[in-house]
């Protein structure tokens, strides 16, 4: 069956769909020996792929979840040498991060070799929920948490989580659709406020509950089957 070049790189597990796009536009991938452009279509089980002169191969699918400490890169390597989270998985198979956490943050992060899930959750128009615990330096008044609830702009658009929950003065609980770099600190920055602490306790079905700090786990069938249904996978 024809599909997308780039749809067979990712569901191989080379990297997300849009990573395996910029593999094709910069020249790195060839079908049958030949180079290829953005749209072109491949059958996986006839024709021979190649991302820098090495044929791909299909993986086994795998879904692992990882509560991420502070100070680890959520990357698969760094050139500079820093610790990353891939310090802590140890897989046959190549999987990368779904999304990001900076690297003073903390909590879940989804790892595979699934490219159309992981595009999937990092696309807006599924309105994939996450949920974050964000404490602050200084006390959060009542009118600031009255805008946080009401929607604050950042670069001309409104970020509005659709869940608010306040634990205390310096400790507030947020739902958000958002995925904009740095966006959650941005947020807080732009009320007056500095984020001390910033960890992500669910992604759409998936919880933190009972996964300890550095521990990683492979999603149970229930939990994907889950995952796949708020992604309409199925």
């Amino acid at each position: 069956m024809l599909e997308r070049v780039q749809k067979i790189l990712a569901g191989a597990g080379i990297d997300s769909r849009r990573k395996c796009e910029e593999l094709i536009s910069f020249g790195k991938v060839r079908v049958n020996g030949k180079l290829i452009k953005l749209g072109d279509k491949a059958d996986v089980n006839k024709d021979i792929i190649t991302v820098d002169g090495k044929q791909i191969k299909l993986e086994k699918k795998v879904y692992i979840l990882l509560n991420k400490p502070k100070r680890y890169l959520t990357a698969v390597s760094d050139p500079l040498g820093r610790k990353t989270i891939m310090d802590f998985v140890d897989v046959q198979e190549k999987v990368f991060p779904v999304g990001r956490l900076d690297r003073d943050s903390r909590g879940l992060i989804l790892l595979t070799n699934d490219g159309e899930l992981a595009n999937r959750i990092a696309h807006p128009r599924y309105g994939i929920e996450k949920i974050y615990v964000i404490s602050v330096r200084e006390k959060l008044k009542d009118s600031d948490i009255e805008k946080l609830k009401n929607g604050v702009h950042i670069e001309g658009r409104k970020v509005k989580p659709s869940k608010v929950f306040v634990h205390n003065k310096n400790c507030v609980e947020i739902t958000i659709h958002e995925g904009r770099k740095h966006i959650i600190k941005r947020v807080f920055f732009k009320l007056g406020y500095f984020v001390t602490d910033l960890f992500r306790t669910k992604i759409a079905n998936l919880s933190a509950q009972g996964l300890d700090e550095k521990s990683y786990r492979e999603l149970t069938e229930a939990e994907l089957t889950d995952l796949r249904r708020h992604l309409k996978m199925l």
